[in-house]
């Protein structure tokens, strides 16, 4: 048993448990005044990252990514100044030089589109909603909404990256990473990181796995991508001719091989395939038993919809998202596609509104009738905004936006944050008039949420420390309840 816990020691940290004392004892009681003992690369590190640094509001992440970039103007921000100059070219003086993509770049006039669908204001903040996310709007006191978040990334693929990972290149650790690293698992028997993918049936953009790559960190780190097939996870059963007890002499030959490996090597690398061959062999039991839907009771399926029942959709992941988060995962990702509407955006963002709005509101009130709310922390919103002006000819029923990095609407709920309405943008909807909240002010925030001090929060590779803040972003304190 000693010999199996000190393989993922490194030299450093036996010099530590040396001074601490004394063999399973010292170990354990290691293990419980710094967590994570068993997973920092250096003594350094291993002080600087002592976590959580402060008592977290939220255990927790869920974050309903929304892959594509959902248009702010049709769903939350209401601009009646649109509505009253539709079809009158954009001032100058409002856009005031913004670099554009290239899809609109060369447009002679760039003609204002007020929305289509109707709005009326909820709840004792007053927020505004869209008449197609009626039941978003019904948990408007829970939402904590920002009107004011903005990007400097003005295509999907960087902005997507940078949302995931705090940079616009990739191979940098994913949030959920991150937070895996920091606080591990609360379930051994699952991972700390969980992926989810469902499409809608508006316009797509891909999503790739370095969104929730572990880039420098350790693989342990990944996040596990769940499938909608008959196999949640992927090669995580056994062929029919190897029983349990087989796989569990099988996994102590490999071990004892990689101990070996690790010995002459030294490869912290060597240690993570253990421990994930370790993880697969324990979610064998757990991952079958949670990811079963069929057998929810009928108030569960009538609060997220019929829909919840087929695995892949977006409100089967919002169920799964619960149930793995009130097992004990740290963070799961729901990455939902469609959002990219260039053209035919009424018709698009009315199909991405029926596969979204149940399923989302209904997280919040399951998670919140199981007195798991405060404690997880709700994420909805996409990797940048939607234009106050049409993409394109202006017709009387139809219009497109295209990519607005300036300034756009997220929304959270739970774990910590005050619900209301914060941020505002100027009357075309176009730029920020108060409390401009950046992609790392964000980050900062969230993980603030989780009793870390990003600033403190670093990891050391090649000679440089990392974080998901880079060396920017401050806590939006104004959203902290």
């Amino acid at each position: 048993m000693n010999e199996f816990l000190e393989h993922g020691l490194n030299q450093n940290r036996r010099k530590f448990l040396s001074k601490m004392s004394l063999g399973i004892g010292g170990l354990a009681l290691g293990s419980l005044m710094v967590p994570g003992l068993f997973d920092a690369s250096n003594e350094e590190e291993l002080f600087a990252n002592v976590l959580p640094h402060f008592a977290p509001k939220a255990k927790r992440v869920i974050y309903l990514f929304q892959n594509g970039a959902p248009s702010q103007l049709d769903l939350y921000d209401y601009k009646p100044m649109l509505q009253k100059m539709h079809g009158q070219d954009l001032p100058a003086s409002i856009r005031n030089g913004q670099r554009l993509t290239g899809m609109t770049a060369n447009q002679a006039k760039f003609p204002l589109a007020g929305t289509k669908f109707n709005f009326a204001q909820h709840g004792a903040n007053g927020g505004w909603f869209s008449e197609s996310i009626p039941h978003i709007a019904s948990m408007s006191d829970e939402l904590c909404i920002i009107r004011s978040m903005y990007t400097e990334a003005i295509n999907h693929d960087p902005a997507l990256t940078f949302f995931q990972t705090g940079a616009q290149v990739g191979n940098r650790p994913s949030m959920g990473s991150w937070v895996s690293y920091g606080l591990g698992s609360e379930n051994k028997n699952l991972p700390a990181f969980c992926v989810l993918l469902s499409k809608g049936k508006g316009n797509g953009q891909g999503v790739y796995s370095k969104l929730w790559n572990n880039g420098f960190l350790d693989s342990i780190h990944q996040g596990v991508q769940f499938s909608s097939g008959e196999e949640p996870v992927k090669y995580l059963s056994d062929p029919e001719f190897i029983d349990r007890g087989d796989k569990r002499k099988i996994l102590d030959e490999i071990a004892s091989l990689n101990q070996e490996a690790y010995n002459n090597i030294g490869d912290p690398e060597i240690v993570t395939k253990i421990q994930q061959y370790e993880l697969a062999y324990r979610m064998q039991m757990a991952v079958p038993e949670i990811t079963s839907l069929q057998n929810e009771p009928e108030s569960i399926v009538k609060m997220y919809g019929p829909e919840c029942l087929a695995p892949g959709t977006y409100a089967a992941n919002c169920l799964l998202a619960r149930k793995l988060s009130e097992n004990g995962v740290r963070f799961v990702q729901l990455y939902h596609q469609g959002w990219d509407s260039h053209g035919n955006l009424p018709a698009e963002i009315v199909g991405q509104c029926k596969d979204v709005d149940r399923p989302s509101a209904a997280l919040i009130k399951d998670l919140k009738q199981r007195g798991l709310l405060d404690e997880t922390l709700i994420i909805w919103g996409g990797e940048f905004g939607r234009t106050n002006y049409c993409q394109g000819a202006l017709t009387k029923d139809n219009y497109g936006r295209d990519h607005h990095p300036r300034a756009f609407t997220i929304w959270m709920a739970g774990g910590g944050v005050k619900p209301g309405v914060f941020g505002e943008t100027d009357d075309f909807g176009y730029n920020i008039n108060s409390l401009p909240v950046h992609v790392h002010d964000f980050h900062a925030t969230v993980m603030h949420l989780m009793g870390i001090d990003h600033e403190r929060f670093t990891f050391k590779h090649q000679g440089r420390r990392y974080r998901l803040t880079d060396v920017a972003g401050k806590v939006v304190n104004e959203i902290i309840s």
